[in-house]
């Protein structure tokens, strides 16, 4: 059977076995506060923004060989052409002699040419936008491919008003799966017609009068849609001066993979250069009026993908920049207060703080004690005692 015993709990509470550096050996002074509070300060903001660094990765752009040559190319095309529909055709022809019929029609609608208020302001400024950001690409790409902005610019605005004139223009738009090859769509007067050996339009009963291929193009892309990749015919608009009109864009597809931590994309992107001239076969200028664009895949694709520092790493950095900036900000304020020291005399004010203790010490109630020399007192003197008889 244990036996009880008292514990005093003032014992257990005062029982402490790490050894605490006593009160009276700390020093503090207003420089020190400062530079505690500024080295807090400066290892808060360092902190914060290698953590920005860190979440913030690099891109890497590097070229390699396209092999993968079975896969389809989407086209995306949305284009208001001055005509109605009736009269214009839509069609592709590859390197492969595959025209439309084996390819999803696209859609047509009955439009006008004119834009409300709301969509031209909307057109304009697509249109500034996507010069802007081929002039300046070069100097902002890094932020354009961090900007997660698939589209700078949102879809055009339905119209508030229909005008009262019957519809004189036509919408083609949607998506087309190609095969990869170099390929040719175009769009041009009469509807196609397919042949054995390709196919033509049927424009007949049309006059030169009835030619107008002034248009508009609102999206004109290749692949699915990713951040970072500027459309160069997006918000491009032609007028045509002449009813026999031909124009031609040659367009060079980049395959594009788009590595990130969160997903992979396989997208395009494209350059593209335009040439327009009237046809007149009385001058010598030969060829179709209509809107032709020539596009041709390149060998090479782009890979873009997305590297940061690992975890350790990051954790690492960390600790060294709280370990270098506590050291530096410790050795900082010991040399300044060892300056502030001796510029204000500080050691010789602890001795006049010395002195003035043992004045105070030596007193009481406001008066001062004399002190009292035990060791040499001086003799008394004699005392003559002499008994007289009475």
């Amino acid at each position: 059977m244990l036996r009880r015993r008292n514990v005093n709990l003032k014992t257990v509470t005062q029982l402490d076995a790490f050894p605490k550096v006593p009160e009276s050996y700390t020093n503090k002074s207003a420089v020190g506060g400062t530079f505690s509070f500024i080295t807090f300060c400066i290892i808060c903001y360092l902190l914060i923004s290698e953590t920005r660094y860190f979440l913030d990765a690099r891109l890497w752009f590097k070229f390699e060989p396209d092999t993968d040559i079975d896969a389809k190319l989407r086209i995306n095309v949305d284009i208001t052409i001055a005509m109605t529909c009736s009269k214009i055709g839509a069609d592709i022809l590859d390197s492969t002699n595959e025209n439309l019929l084996g390819f999803e029609p696209l859609s047509e609608e009955d439009t006008w040419w004119d834009l409300s208020s709301n969509q031209r302001f909307h057109f304009d400024s697509l249109k500034h936008m996507n010069s802007y950001l081929r002039e300046e690409y070069h100097a902002i790409h890094e932020l354009l491919w961090k900007s997660h902005q698939v589209a700078f610019m949102s879809e055009m605005p339905k119209r508030s008003t229909e005008p009262s004139h019957p519809p004189d223009a036509c919408r083609i738009y949607g998506s087309i799966n190609v095969n990869k090859v170099a390929g040719n769509f175009h769009i041009t007067a009469g509807k196609s017609l397919s042949l054995p050996r390709g196919h033509v339009h049927i424009s007949a009963f049309m006059t030169s009068q009835d030619y107008n291929f002034t248009h508009r193009i609102n999206k004109f892309s290749f692949g699915e849609e990713s951040p970072g990749i500027v459309q160069p015919l997006d918000g491009d608009e032609k007028v045509a001066d002449q009813n026999m009109m031909l124009y031609q864009y040659f367009i060079e597809v980049v395959p594009t993979d788009i590595q990130t931590l969160l997903k992979n994309t396989k997208t395009y992107q494209y350059s593209v250069k335009d040439y327009a001239r009237p046809i007149d076969h009385h001058k010598g200028s030969h060829g179709i009026p209509g809107i032709f664009f020539k596009y041709d895949t390149s060998a090479l694709k782009i890979k873009v993908t997305q590297e940061r520092d690992s975890v350790i790493q990051f954790l690492v950095k960390l600790c060294a920049i709280i370990g270098g900036i506590f050291v530096t900000s410790g050795l900082i304020n010991s040399i300044v207060q060892t300056c502030y020291y001796v510029i204000s005399c500080k050691f010789f004010r602890n001795n006049e703080v010395k002195d003035e203790r043992k004045i105070v010490h030596n007193t009481i109630s406001g008066k001062p004690i004399t002190s009292i020399d035990l060791v040499n007192v001086p003799a008394p003197e004699p005392i003559d005692v002499t008994l007289k008889p009475q």
